[in-house]
């Protein structure tokens, strides 16, 4: 291994110091050096050495804590090249997520459809916002996603306009988690569901009435929870 270019300068500044002793020690006549001066000399040269020694380690120590810090600039790069690599790849994914998500509600059970459709189109005006970050736009679809879920693990009772049998009617919808989607009209002469295969709504028998309009009552918390009977989708037969 090649001596740095600090070990080279202390080895020059080593054999400078004794020169320079070796100069003051020689006079004319060496008979004529008296022995105190003489010690003094020999003590300083032993200081010298030491002060050369204690730079030479000092200098090892340096050099390795220059190695380690190279080692740690590569694995640094190494991370930023990483991340540069994840940052390319997350704008994309970030708006294929929105793409499933879209299908995903088109699919879906058509409950607060204008609310999630319009949170939807604010997630892709999002996407075209230069003020904000990959990151946060990758968060925001997923908080999106988040709340889609939560969608199957709760009720809820909201009033809004359906089309039945070719007109719009105004009528109370019973959402059941995922399961049940079902209406009745405010007189509470119609009860219905939502039917996923046929993709409309389906008026119900009477039997439905009570059970429906009970679970709105729970949904709106006017009433404790109790047995009701819901119209619970059939369950579709597996394939062979």
């Amino acid at each position: 291994m090649k001596k740095s270019r600090m070990s080279q300068l202390l080895f020059v500044l080593g054999l400078a110091m004794i020169a320079t002793m070796h100069a003051r020690a020689e006079p004319q006549d060496a008979s004529a050096v008296p022995e105190d001066q003489a010690e003094a000399l020999v003590k300083e040269y032993m200081q010298t050495m030491a002060l050369v020694d204690g730079l030479r380690v000092y200098n090892q120590q340096q050099e390795r804590l220059l190695q380690n810090q190279e080692a740690e600039l590569a694995q640094l790069n190494s991370s930023i090249d990483k991340v540069t690599y994840i940052k390319r790849q997350i704008g994309p994914i970030t708006e294929r997520m929105i793409d499933n998500l879209e299908n995903f509600v088109d699919l879906d059970l058509p409950f607060l459809i204008k609310e999630r459709r319009a949170r939807i189109k604010s997630l892709r005006e999002m996407l075209e916002r230069p003020d904000t970050s990959a990151a946060e736009k990758f968060s925001t679809v997923l908080k999106a996603y988040q709340e889609e879920i939560d969608y199957g693990k709760t009720k809820q009772a909201y009033t809004d306009f359906i089309d039945l049998d070719g007109q719009s009617r105004q009528v109370d919808i019973l959402r059941w988690g995922r399961v049940i989607l079902a209406f009745q009209t405010p007189d509470g002469e119609i009860t219905g569901a939502w039917d996923n295969e046929a993709r409309q709504w389906k008026v119900l028998p009477n039997v439905y009435h009570d059970g429906v309009r009970d679970g709105l009552r729970i949904a709106r918390q006017t009433m404790t929870n109790n047995l009701v009977i819901l119209p619970t989708p059939a369950p579709q037969p597996s394939g062979n």
